[in-house]
C-alpha cells in the first residue's frame, strides 16, 4: 500500500512537471493573445489580476492542479492496467496518454471553443500542447506505475 502511495504521488509530481514545461513553452509562443487587451476580461483574476504575467498564485495552483491531476490519472490507469493495449510502456503509454486526451483533453477543448471568446488558433495550440502533455503524461505514468 505505501508502494503504491509513493508511485502515485510520484505520478502527480511527474505530471505537474510535464504540463508546467509544456504550457510554458506554449504560452512563450501564444504570448501576443495573453498581451492583447480585447481579451484581458477573459482571463481569470488569478491568472490576470491586472495587466503582466501571472502572479506566485496561479503557478501554485497550476502545479498543485496538475499534481492532482496527475495523481488521479495514474489512479485510473492502475485500475484500467490490464485492459489498456500495449506490450511495451511506450506503447501502453501512448495509448493511455491519447485516451486521456480523447475523454479528458477534446472535449474541455471543444468547450471553451463554445463558451469563452478567444481565437480559434489559440484553442488550436491550446488543444495541440494538451495532447502532447496527456502523451507525455501517460507514457510518464505508464512507467512509474509499471505495465
Amino acid at each position: 500500500m505505501k508502494i503504491r502511495l509513493a508511485k502515485l504521488l510520484l505520478c502527480g509530481i511527474a505530471f505537474a512537471a510535464i504540463s508546467i514545461v509544456i504550457h510554458t513553452l506554449e504560452a512563450f509562443v501564444t504570448m501576443s493573445f495573453y498581451l492583447d487587451p480585447q481579451y484581458w476580461q477573459v482571463w481569470s483574476k488569478v491568472m490576470m489580476p491586472g495587466p503582466g504575467p501571472p502572479g506566485v498564485e496561479f503557478y501554485a495552483a497550476s502545479l498543485i492542479f496538475a499534481g492532482l491531476s496527475g495523481v488521479l490519472y495514474a489512479f485510473i490507469f492502475d485500475q484500467l492496467k490490464p485492459s489498456i493495449p500495449g506490450k511495451k510502456a511506450f506503447e501502453k503509454g501512448t495509448y493511455y496518454g491519447t485516451m486521456l486526451f480523447m475523454i479528458a483533453g477534446l472535449p474541455g477543448t471543444l468547450s471553451m471553443f463554445l463558451l469563452i471568446n478567444i481565437p480559434l488558433a489559440l484553442i488550436t495550440v491550446w488543444a495541440v500542447t494538451g495532447w502532447v502533455v496527456y502523451l507525455l503524461g501517460g507514457m510518464a505514468i505508464v512507467k512509474i506505475m509499471g505495465k
